[in-house]
C-alpha cells in the first residue's frame, strides 16, 4: 500500500451511536482516532467531529442533512480522505464516496494501512497482507466498474460465465493460500530461533501495553537502543528483541518490546498480530506498562489485561505493573500516586522520560527473576532419555548422579521452565 508522498487532507469523523454500548467517552475516543490518522505517513488530519446519530442508517450511516451539511465542510477544507472511526459496511462505503466525491476509510481500513506501513519482520507483513486480503473479500461490492460486468464465456460451456466479482474472490482466495503456505514456513522457522534461545538460559521479560503508553521509550532508556519512539499509536509492530545485563550486578535478561494494544481491535486483526504477541507467551516476567496520566487509564488497562487472557498467558507469570509518564501529572497527583504504588507489592510508578523510579524499576525486575528461579530435584528413568536432553539443552541441570533405575538430577528452573517440561509427559 504506497503512500503518496504529497499529504492527504484527511478528516476524522467518529459516529456517536445513541444506545450502542461503550464505555469510553466520545471525545476521547475521537481523540485516540485522530492519534491514529497521525499514526500513517503522509495524512495531515485538518478537522475532527463527532456525529451523533439516533441510529445507523443502512445505507449511508448518516442522515441525509448531516451528509450535505458535511460535504460543504469536507469542500471547504478540500477534504480527501474521510476517517470514520468505526465499521462502514461496503454499500455505506461506496455510498458515502459517491456522494461526498472522496476516498473513505473505516477504523479497520485505517489499522490496516498503519499495521502495513509498520510491519518490518517477513512474518509481520504476511500476517498483514492476509489481514489486508481478508478485509478486501469482505469488500468485492465496491464500486469498481467491472464488477457487475460478466465474462464472456466460450459459447459451448453453457451459462454467462462467471462475474468478475467471483472471478476477484477467487483471485483473492488463491492469494490468501499462498500467502498461508510462506507464513507456515516463516512461523517454522520462527520457531527454531525461539528454541534456540530457549537454550540461553537468560529469563525474558516482555514489555505491554496500551498503545501509546511509553513502552518503545522505556525499552529505550533501559536498553539503550533506538527503536522508533514517536508519540504514535503503533509505533512498533514488531516483537524488538534486546539481551541486556540489568544495571548494578543483576541478571541478563532479554528484553522484548511488544505491539500496543487497542480497544475494539477487528476481529480479523487481532489474529494477525498474535505473532507479535506471542513473545509475552515465552516470557518469564510481564511488565505492564500504563500511561498513568491518561484520563482512560483504568479502561486501557482491562482492554490489556483482556488481550492477555485471550493470548491465554499463564496466570501464574509475574507482573510489574508500571505507572509510567508520572512526568505530566500535576505535583499534588504525582505524589499521591507515587504513595500508592509504594503501597503495593507488584507496582512501580516511574517517568522513562525523566527517568524517574527507573533504578527502583531496574531492581524490582532482578528481585521478581530471582524469586521465581527455584532449586528442585528431578527422577528420571533411564528410557527418559528426551527429557533429560531436553534438560541439558537449557542448561539447568546443576548437577547429576545416576542410580540404578535411572538419575537423579539438581535442577535451577522457573516456574513456566517447570510447567513446560511437565507438558513433556
Amino acid at each position: 500500500m504506497g503512500h503518496d508522498p504529497m499529504r492527504t487532507r484527511a478528516w476524522v469523523l467518529h459516529p456517536d451511536i445513541y444506545g450502542v454500548g461503550d464505555r469510553r467517552a466520545p471525545e476521547l475516543a475521537l481523540e485516540e482516532a485522530v492519534s491514529l490518522a497521525h499514526a500513517l505517513p503522509g495524512l495531515e488530519p485538518c478537522g475532527a467531529q463527532i456525529v451523533r446519530l439516533q441510529r445507523a442508517h443502512p445505507g449511508m450511516l448518516f442522515g441525509k442533512g448531516k451528509i450535505a451539511e458535511l460535504k460543504t465542510v469536507f469542500e471547504e477544507a478540500e477534504v480527501e480522505l474521510v476517517l470514520i472511526d468505526g465499521p462502514v459496511t461496503p454499500v455505506q462505503q461506496r455510498n458515502l464516496e459517491k456522494e461526498w466525491g472522496v476516498k473513505l476509510l473505516d477504523r479497520t481500513g485505517l489499522i490496516l494501512e498503519i499495521f502495513s506501513d509498520r510491519a518490518a519482520t517477513r512474518e509481520g507483513v504476511l500476517q498483514v497482507e492476509m489481514a489486508a486480503l481478508s478485509y478486501q473479500r469482505t469488500r468485492l461490492v465496491r464500486a469498481w466498474t467491472h464488477l457487475e460486468r460478466q465474462r464472456g464465456g466460450l459459447g459451448f460451456v453453457g451459462g454467462p460465465g462467471e462475474t468478475q466479482i467471483e472471478a476477484d474472490r477467487r483471485a483473492i482466495d488463491l492469494q490468501l493460500v499462498r500467502l498461508r503456505r510462506q507464513l507456515e514456513k516463516v512461523v517454522k522457522t520462527r520457531t527454531l530461533h525461539r528454541a534456540a534461545r530457549a537454550k540461553v538460559p537468560f529469563p525474558i521479560v516482555a514489555l505491554v501495553g496500551y498503545t501509546n503508553a511509553g513502552k518503545s521509550t522505556l525499552f529505550n532508556h533501559l536498553t539503550g537502543a533506538e527503536v522508533m519512539a514517536k508519540d504514535m499509536l503503533f509505533a512498533t509492530l514488531d516483537p524488538t528483541m534486546r539481551r541486556i545485563a540489568l544495571p548494578g550486578g543483576g541478571p541478563e535478561v532479554i528484553l522484548s518490546d511488544t505491539v500496543g494494544f487497542i480497544s475494539d481491535l477487528p476481529t480479523e486483526l487481532v489474529a494477525a498480530f498474535r505473532a507479535t504477541l506471542e513473545e509475552v507467551l515465552s516470557a518469564d516476567l510481564i511488565c505492564h506498562v500504563r500511561d498513568i496520566a491518561h484520563p482512560e487509564t483504568e479502561a486501557q488497562k482491562r482492554d490489556v489485561e483482556a488481550i492477555l487472557e485471550g493470548l491465554n498467558v499463564a496466570e501464574d507469570t509475574p507482573r510489574i505493573e508500571i505507572w509510567n509518564k508520572i512526568d505530566l501529572l500535576s505535583d499534588d497527583d504525582r505524589a499521591a500516586a507515587i504513595a500508592r504504588a509504594e503501597r503495593m507489592d507488584d507496582v512501580q510508578a516511574l517517568s522513562s522520560v525523566t527517568g524517574e523510579g527507573m533504578q527502583a524499576f531496574v531492581e524490582r525486575i532482578a528481585e521478581a527473576l530471582a524469586t521465581e528461579m527455584r532449586n528442585e530435584t528431578v527422577e528420571l528413568a533411564f528410557a527418559a532419555g528426551r527429557q533429560r536432553a531436553w534438560l541439558f539443552e537449557r542448561g539447568l541441570v546443576e548437577h547429576e548422579t545416576q542410580t540404578e533405575t535411572g538419575f537423579t538430577l539438581e535442577v535451577r528452573w522457573s516456574l513456566r521452565q517447570a510447567s513446560e517440561f511437565a507438558a513433556l509427559g
